[in-house]
């Protein structure tokens, strides 16, 4: 039922059979994009760029699920951030509903940040 491809290798959607896939990459741009807007108060890379991202799921009725992890489970804004996520997925055009799921195995580590980040956080 369902394909990959290789818009970001962060974000790798399932393709869902009814969309095409031209939709499905636009979506997934955008919500590249807006998750790029949200940022851990402690830190100054965004949430996408430091690998907090884990997997991402749209199904044929454009409802989206995100499993997401922290920086370390007992991150001072756990109970908001999966919130935040939600508000800017929700933002994206073509998305009816929104899941985040908050998951920590595999725990996070620095291993998961982009270049873009390990040069914020002057990390190399």
């Amino acid at each position: 039922m369902s394909e990959e491809t290789t818009l970001d290798p962060r974000i790798t959607p399932n393709l869902p059979s009814s969309l095409p896939e031209g939709e499905v990459e636009r979506i997934t741009s955008d919500l590249i994009g807006a998750l790029k807007t949200v940022y851990d108060p402690e830190i100054p890379v965004d949430i996408y760029e430091l690998g907090l991202i884990y997997k991402v799921d749209l199904d044929d009725d454009r409802n989206l699920t995100i499993d997401m992890t922290l920086t370390a489970p007992g991150c001072p804004v756990a109970g908001e951030m999966p919130g935040w996520v939600e508000n800017a997925a929700r933002g994206v055009e073509g998305i009816q509903d929104v899941t985040v799921n908050m998951v920590f195995d595999p725990p996070w580590d620095a291993s998961r940040m982009s270049e873009e980040a390990q040069v914020a956080l002057n990390w190399w």
